[in-house]
């Protein structure tokens, strides 16, 4: 007995990847257009997924080439530019045989892809870690010098000890481990990729919560930077313990025109 088109739509639906395959060839000579519509989309689905494993693939490359160290970790940051909150480090050491898809820039990423991701990541990692460097110490060393001191916690806090750090664009000083900066390197590395997307996703979450605290700025969705309705309320309520002073300053001189 043919089966109905919505049962077969339900199986379609349930299958997994691996399972396409068989189901294209089980219903590839169906002539009613309601299960070659099914049939075709399995095929996008399957060639989308050979093109993202290609990408993935190619994301290796530094990976791949310093195959022979034992412990290799991806470093990046995120908040160099925000007027309020942290800067924050991830490093993350990956497993060898990685398999995790659809790694990249977090900047590129949406927020739900980063979210799973960073539970991807979190489950699979051989180990992850997170630096913090607040506002205060911002002000105190600058940014560049923040960022270096975040990174280094990041490190530290792996839990493991990396003898080659893949950095994204940064050669992070006071570190003895072997360094390798990639211009553009969470685009190319899916270490430093996977350490934007937790440094990424723990800022966010961060900025978040600072939301419920100074809920005028509207860090929730500017996350500390210069939108309209965080400048408007810096103007009519002035900084928060949380805004960068030395940033701050920068910016009223910039209205002031001096």
């Amino acid at each position: 007995m043919e089966r109905k088109i919505n049962d077969i739509k339900g199986i379609f639906q349930a299958a997994g990847y691996e399972k396409l395959p068989e189901l294209i060839k089980e219903y590839g000579q169906d002539e009613r257009g309601g299960v070659r519509a099914l049939v075709e989309k399995a095929k996008k689905r399957l060639n989308a997924l050979e093109k993202e494993i290609a990408r993935t693939e190619g994301m290796k490359e530094y990976e791949n080439k310093y195959r022979d160290y034992m412990c290799i970790c991806g470093i990046d940051e995120v908040g160099r530019g925000p007027l309020a909150g942290p800067v924050v480090a991830g490093a993350v050491v990956l497993p060898k045989d990685c398999g995790i898809l659809y790694l990249n820039d977090s900047k590129q990423l949406s927020e739900k892809k980063r979210e799973e991701l960073y539970e991807v990541i979190m489950e699979q990692a051989v180990a992850t870690g997170l630096g913090y460097v607040g506002p205060e110490r911002i002000d105190e060393i600058n940014i560049l010098q923040a960022t270096y001191e975040a990174m280094r916690q990041a490190v530290a806090a792996l839990g493991v000890a990396p003898d080659l750090l893949l950095n994204d664009a940064v050669t992070i000083p006071q570190v003895e481990i072997r360094q390798v900066p990639i211009i553009k390197g969470d685009a190319k590395s899916i270490s430093i990729a996977a350490a934007s997307i937790i440094a990424k996703v723990t800022r966010d979450r961060l900025m978040v919560q600072y939301d419920e605290v100074f809920p005028e700025y509207g860090f929730a969705s500017n996350k500390g930077y210069g939108a309209k309705v965080h400048l408007e309320a810096l103007e009519k309520y002035g900084p928060t313990p949380i805004h960068r002073k030395s940033f701050i300053k920068n910016l009223t001189v910039a209205k002031s025109g001096e």
